[in-house]
């Protein structure tokens, strides 16, 4: 069962190394790690390659230069394994990380793992010793519109979602919460209650919404909310042209065989 570590990269060559160190151990086999890095003003693309040179798992690719969605975007499509873990540059895996979300697959069937993390200073210094306790962090469609529990660098995704959730949608502030709701529509997510990464936090990685107005958050619900609505239009009409190709094929199937009787 090989998995794919989609790492999006920029202005982070003070902090690439300690992550990348973090994973490798736990990988195998097939096991891939993308790194894509968008165009920075540091040496992190210079440092991915050397370390790429250091270990078959990892491939670098470069960014599109459009924002952090994009970039996680170009990670994520060039990820090949059964289940697909997002990853920051800056944060530190504990190493019975992917054994334990692997195990959370296996318990829950779900389509998502979602698992807590340790949120530290730039120096890795203790702010909040469980994420999920800050946030108060939950499953469920519309809580999750609401106030996000998602974060990127703590969820892994079965192969079958990928195809769910790219591409991102231009208008939607972020892609994390994306992921999560669709998960929470196709499949399923499961929390699991234990820190799993430590996740710095520091000036240089805010996100937009944490400078953002309430109008803007506003706009950005709205816009999230309608992009959803569409997207699991497409999917269910999808699924179903499937599932009338599929019985199409039986049927086809079953006239062949009754014709050589």
């Amino acid at each position: 069962m090989s998995i794919s570590v989609a790492l999006a990269a920029r202005n982070g060559a003070r902090f690439l190394r300690a992550q990348v160190d973090s994973i490798l151990p736990q990988l195998h086999g097939d096991d891939q790690l993308i790194i894509s890095v968008d165009p920075s003003t540091d040496t992190t693309l210079e440092l991915a390659r050397q370390l790429a040179q250091s270990s078959s798992f990892i491939e670098v690719v470069e960014g599109p230069g459009q924002g952090i969605s994009g970039n996680f975007q170009n990670a994520i499509q060039a990820c090949s394994g059964r289940h697909i873990f997002l990853c920051d540059h800056d944060d530190i895996w504990y190493p019975e990380k992917v054994a334990k979300v692997l195990a959370a697959f296996v318990d829950s069937n779900a389509a998502l793992v979602m698992h807590d993390a340790m949120v530290v200073g730039e120096d890795l210094e203790l702010l909040e010793p469980s994420f999920f306790a800050q946030r108060d962090s939950k499953p469920g469609y519309t809580r999750n519109i609401i106030k996000n529990s998602y974060i990127g660098c703590c969820m892994a995704f079965g192969r079958e979602l990928k195809h769910h959730i790219l591409p991102f949608p231009k208008s939607i502030p972020m892609h994390d919460q994306w992921i999560g709701l669709l998960a929470e529509k196709f499949g399923g997510v499961c929390f699991l209650d234990e820190p799993l990464i430590k996740y710095r936090r520091h000036n240089d990685n805010a996100t937009r919404s944490t400078h953002a107005s309430v109008s803007q958050m506003v706009a950005w619900r709205a816009s999230l909310m309608q992009e959803l609505v569409k997207r699991t239009v497409e999917i269910e009409h999808q699924e179903l042209d499937r599932e009338h190709q599929l019985a199409r094929e039986l049927e086809i199937a079953r006239e062949h065989e009754l014709g050589h009787r």
